[in-house]
């Protein structure tokens, strides 16, 4: 046992159980403190953006709530590491430090952090606990990152074997905690005005609130290979944004899948599909991981010369607000702006339009979604940007250029999903629904809907843009391209 109490810190690993940094300290047999750090400025530091902020504030209320009925108490900082960490080791007198993990550009931060605390003489070690293979270990035969996903998900698949629960301590050491800030006093809700309503409607953060998504997802049965492409049903296990806080450990994801699957509660395809998915998360911080400017610049550097637009404030304006006259565009962006989440599949037509029917640089996209999404994500954010826009790693080919009629008829064939979020095409037939400007005068005056005044006409037409883009990608290829089909 030693003598000398442990500090914890947290950063996107609010939890208690599958905690290896946590689990640690608690081996050490002393007293601990338990720490997070709102970082907001430094080297490879991002803040995080409103509705995350929104999130944030939920979660570590939640959590200093589970630490005090245990006997523990979270000690709440807002600056720089590099600063905070050596100082509440001095008021401590803490021992051992310890941290799960992070691998995006801030992990230099850490490094330095503990070449200082072991230059003072103060232990500092470091766990796995963000995902489920360690980037340095993941390498190809050539001793390199992987740059497909299919390899990489073949390998890890072959190689992984999730570690052992950790169970959730029933009682953290309690000592007399130093200086904490107040969680109030950091703004992370928003008040004037309080647009969190239609989050707090449909999300629960925190571990337990993580942990009931994820039994529901498992309870439900609902062929996650086929559903999870329509954004109408409760196809998808809405995790995303329990993982990105760290709220539920992937490994703890990993097993659960598994097991539902041995019990014959989810079909054995539908879980393969599902675990994919889980490593694509993985994928993307590995392609931070050996790329660090992956947020700024094209992984495929030479798209970085491609003829972008400047977009107009009118175009990215009605981008932004679901105003774009494509019903299946505009349903996304609006469930994106009051619940902080958008389908994937949503998410990938709404990108292809910013970044191909706009020709607008996927960077613009990519900090609006990181504003907007609750489960805005280090390496999935940009890499999905990167996907779609035909610039990333294993991307989408550059003349893939969603059609985003074919796309809203083919995965929302009944329309529940545009209906529910844009109402007022409600009471148009199913046939039209997508294509609104189509309809004859009769149909939209029997459904109530007068283009340009009630919904909009399309911003652009779907043609014009598809030429524009397929030229503009020809041009910086040497000026030839591929036709392909509209998918």
């Amino acid at each position: 046992m030693s003598d000398r109490p442990c500090l914890v810190w947290l950063r996107d690993d609010l939890r208690l159980a599958d905690n290896p940094a946590l689990s640690a300290a608690l081996a050490e047999g002393g007293g601990i403190h338990v720490v997070f750090i709102l970082e907001e400025t430094g080297e490879g530091v991002r803040p995080p953006g409103s509705a995350a902020r929104w999130w944030l504030g939920v979660s570590l209320a939640k959590l200093a709530s589970a630490m005090s009925l245990r006997g523990g108490s979270l000690i709440l900082r807002r600056g720089a590491a590099e600063q905070e960490i050596p100082r509440l080791v001095r008021e401590t007198g803490a021992g051992s430090v310890v941290w799960n993990r992070r691998y995006g550009p801030a992990r230099e931060t850490d490094r330095r952090i503990k070449e200082r605390l072991i230059a003072d003489g103060v232990a500092a070690k470091s766990f796995p606990g963000a995902l489920l293979s360690e980037p340095f270990a993941m390498l190809n035969g050539a001793g390199q990152g992987y740059k497909v996903f299919t390899p990489f998900w073949k390998a890890l698949r072959s190689r992984y074997e999730p570690p052992a629960p950790l169970p959730a301590p029933t009682r953290i050491p309690s000592l007399p905690p130093p200086p904490s800030d107040r969680l109030e006093d950091w703004g992370l809700q928003p008040v004037s005005p309080d647009w969190s309503g239609g989050m707090r409607a449909i999300w629960s953060p925190g571990e337990d609130g993580a942990h009931e998504r994820l039994a529901q997802f498992l309870n439900a049965d609902a062929g996650y290979g086929q559903a999870r492409d329509r954004p109408a049903l409760e196809g998808t296990s809405r995790l995303s944004p329990h993982l990105r806080f760290g709220e539920i450990a992937p490994a703890a994801v990993w097993r659960a899948v598994r097991s539902a699957e041995t019990a014959g509660r989810i079909a054995q395809d539908d879980a393969e599909k599902f675990l994919s998915e889980l490593a694509w998360r993985d994928f993307c911080r590995h392609l931070l991981f050996h790329d660090g400017e992956l947020t700024s610049l094209s992984w495929k550097r030479d798209f970085e010369a491609l003829s972008w637009r400047e977009p107009s404030s009118t175009e990215l304006k009605a981008w932004r607000r679901g105003e774009t006259g494509y019903p299946i565009v505009d349903a996304g962006m609006r469930q994106l702006w009051t619940t902080g989440w958008m389908h994937n599949r949503v998410r990938m037509i709404a990108a292809s339009f910013l970044t191909k029917h706009l020709l607008t640089h996927w960077r613009i996209g990519e900090n609006w979604f990181w504003d907007a999404l609750t489960d805005a994500d280090e390496g999935s954010n940009p890499a999905g940007w990167q996907w779609v826009a035909g610039t990333g790693a294993d991307a989408s080919p550059y003349f893939r250029i969603f059609n985003p009629v074919l796309q809203g008829e083919k995965f929302d064939p009944e329309g529940a999903y545009v209906r529910a979020w844009a109402p007022e095409l409600a009471r148009l037939p199913n046939r039209i629904l997508h294509r609104p400007w189509e309809a004859d005068p009769a149909q939209l005056a029997t459904a109530g809907v007068r283009l340009g005044e009630t919904y909009p006409r399309p911003i652009v037409d779907h043609a014009f843009a598809r030429r524009r883009a397929l030229d503009a990608y020809a041009a910086l290829r040497g000026g030839s391209h591929t036709e392909g089909q509209d998918p």
